[in-house]
């Protein structure tokens, strides 16, 4: 390995020698098991309703668009949000995407419901912290299924 000092330049380490006291890694780690079990909770709980009323998030507009009713649109909601935890814990450089862009649904919902822009605040943070997600797997695990480096 070249280091910085012969190159006279600052060299961030390759993936291969990164190690979990890195700090870019134990964020990574961080940020991998967050987006992993958070929508996976959710997703289920849009079945069991422990948590919430979830139909009373559901803007009308966005339930006219869609078939059925907001109890079987929440459903479809749950199965979408179980799917991307697992993408996030398989493939995080493709699952951090994706939960951003289901995050960003979710704000326009919300902003089109009219109320709880509190909560389109809290989801927007989210997307910004699952796009750094999909950012630093790219060099964290560029190879994705579940790479402990």
């Amino acid at each position: 390995m070249i280091s910085s000092a012969t190159t006279g330049a600052s060299a961030a380490p390759i993936a291969s020698e990164r190690t979990l006291s890195d700090p870019a890694v134990q964020a990574f780690w961080l940020l991998r098991i967050g987006f992993t079990v958070a929508p996976v909770l959710f997703g289920l709980d849009k079945f069991l309703g422990l948590m919430t009323n979830w139909e009373h998030y559901l803007a009308p507009a966005i339930d006219r668009l869609v078939p059925g009713d907001a109890h079987q649109a929440m459903l479809a909601v749950g199965v979408v949000e179980i799917v991307a935890g697992i993408v996030v814990a398989v493939l995080p450089r493709f699952g951090g995407y994706l939960v951003a862009a289901w995050l960003g649904g979710i704000i326009v919902n919300l902003l089109l419901l009219g109320d709880f822009y509190d909560v389109a605040l809290r989801d927007f943070g989210l997307l910004i912290g699952a796009l750094a997600l999909a950012r630093l797997a790219t060099s964290i695990a560029p190879d994705g299924l579940l790479s402990r480096r």
